[in-house]
């Protein structure tokens, strides 16, 4: 019989994926080694190849992750038959709430997923092609009868122009957080919005 998980296993594993997202995001993927990873964690290098065979699967498992949660809080929120404009800024605000929590595995899934073999990379894509398909569907239902309704898909990744590349600019120890920027975001997208036109 196999032996099974020890209680800490997830709690460990996840400890280990944020040392090394840290890490890839400070350093680049393939800056860190498997020996860097281990220090910073405070590990022996066997204990972490207990968790994870080698650094590519770490890789795979930030990006994954991480698109993951992003994935499943719009699933989460679609579920709750919220009028469409409440929809829209729940979204915005849980994503830029979670991004708050992920910034060094955000800036791995933006900046190292080119890194990824092809099957695991078009793995990802699909999970941001669903968060991307889920905003642009939020943005279509709030204005229906607006000429941005045939351009949510565009209007999304200009959405996503502003929140994606926060981590850049905010301070972890700044004035603003992420939970007074949510509601900002939302503001502005929903101020300017109606002036769009097609071209």
């Amino acid at each position: 019989m196999g032996r099974g998980k020890s209680a800490g296993y997830d709690d460990q594993l996840e400890m280990i994926l944020a040392h090394a997202a840290r890490l890839f995001a400070l350093r680049g993927y393939h800056a860190t080694s498997m020996n860097q990873v281990a220090e910073a964690c405070g590990l022996s290098k066997a204990t972490l190849y207990h968790y994870h065979r080698d650094k590519y699967s770490l890789l795979v498992n930030i990006a994954e992750s991480h698109v993951s949660r992003l994935q499943a809080l719009v699933v989460d929120i679609a579920a709750q038959n919220l009028a469409p404009e409440h929809r829209l800024r729940e979204l915005i605000r849980r994503i830029v709430s979670e991004y708050s929590g992920a910034q060094d595995a955000h800036r791995v899934l933006v900046e190292d997923v080119r890194y990824l073999e092809p099957e695991d990379r078009e793995r990802v894509l699909g999970k941001e092609r669903d968060v991307v398909i889920g905003f642009a569907h939020a943005i279509a239902d709030a204005y229906p009868h607006a000429p941005a309704a045939q351009l949510s898909k565009p209007l999304t990744m200009l959405l996503f122009g502003m929140i994606n590349w926060m981590f850049t600019w905010m301070k972890p120890d700044g004035q603003l957080t992420h939970e007074a920027m949510a509601p900002i975001v939302a503001d502005l997208f929903f101020g300017g919005v109606q002036a769009v036109k097609c071209p």
